[in-house]
């Protein structure tokens, strides 16, 4: 059945890549943030690893968000770890980083997907998608204030 939701075949597509883009580096942080939760050591074990968990208990519902909009528009959500490699700008890394440079990661992590949603925001206004720019502004704006919790962590 055709999809008649005001927003033409061509843009709905762009959205739905830019899209991926997002839930690729929202799915690629959940992992990093999961994988930190179960490794992290040092003093500030108990408060990182409570930390760590809302924050990936926060991007595991964003990553279910993220898809179900691609679906709304038409297109399957990417789903595989392939996929998100390459469709993500965080990198994966080996081994265990120290606490410090955990924290440090996931500030860049949270940065990355801020700018990976933003960079959708011409395409969400040609579309007059309000739907989509909705979405990206919430996961903007807690993109944005977890990067600065993490990082008042870093002050000395």
């Amino acid at each position: 059945m055709d999809i008649d939701i005001g927003i033409n075949q061509a843009d709905r597509k762009e959205l739905a890549e830019g899209l991926s883009r997002v839930l690729a580096d929202t799915y690629t942080l959940y992992l990093k943030t999961h994988n930190y939760h179960w490794n992290v050591t040092g003093p500030m074990f108990q408060t990182l690893h409570l930390m760590f968990e809302n924050q990936y208990t926060e991007l595991a519902i964003a990553v279910d968000d993220l898809a179900e909009r691609i679906r709304s528009l038409g297109y399957p959500a990417p789903g595989t770890y392939k996929a998100y490699a390459q469709l993500s700008s965080i990198e994966e890394e080996e081994g265990v980083p120290t606490a410090k440079d955990m924290i440090a990661n996931l500030v860049a992590g949270q940065e990355a997907v801020v700018k990976t949603a933003r960079a959708l925001y011409p395409t969400v206004d040609k579309a007059s998608d309000e739907a989509t720019g909705d979405l990206l502004t919430q996961r903007i704006q807690l993109h944005e204030k977890t990067a600065w919790m993490l990082r008042s962590l870093l002050e000395e």
